[in-house]
């Protein structure tokens, strides 16, 4: 009955001061890491698929590009509308570098792009295009989908919001 008593205690201490600037620490600590560093997430859309499905969870590890910019191939997510909106997309290219679709196939600077984590056929074709600066290059990995269902284009690297953190 002792150790009852004591786990009770525990997970509902008496209201003293110490244990209620205890909660409050606690509560602010955790709205702290999860709204503002670590950020729960739900994927909406087949865009990303196989790589990640439609209504998985996951956490944008927004720290991940604080000191550093995204490289080619890494995964972002975009904030398209505020905080609460943002799109799951993979880094093709990055500021300068020239763009084209042809035959379903990316080329960036002329060169063909070896893209392992496209796993389903695709017909896009795309004239050249140059990223602007400051501005990567993103894309999902479904290529499957039409053009006109897809969001991809340049993105602004001050959007760049954070990182899938798995």
């Amino acid at each position: 009955m002792a150790v009852r008593k004591k786990f009770h205690q525990f997970i509902f201490p008496s209201p003293t001061p110490k244990a209620i600037i205890r909660m409050v620490l606690v509560a602010l600590s955790a709205y702290l890491f999860f709204g503002h560093i670590c950020m729960p997430l739900r994927i909406k859309g087949s865009s990303m698929e196989p790589t990640y499905s439609n209504g998985s969870i996951n956490f944008c590890w927004r720290i991940r590009y604080i000191f550093s910019a995204p490289l080619q191939h890494d995964l972002v997510l975009v904030r398209f509308a505020g905080n609460r909106v943002m799109l799951l997309k993979r880094v093709v290219a990055l500021e300068g570098e020239t763009v084209e679709f042809r035959g379903g196939k990316l080329f960036v600077d002329g060169a063909k792009l070896d893209e392992p984590y496209v796993h389903y056929p695709c017909n896009w074709n795309l004239p050249p295009r140059r990223v602007k600066k400051g501005c990567v290059y993103v894309v999902g990995d479904n290529r499957n989908m039409s053009m006109e269902n897809h969001n991809f284009g340049q993105a602004s690297i001050k959007r760049i919001a954070g990182a899938p953190l798995w």
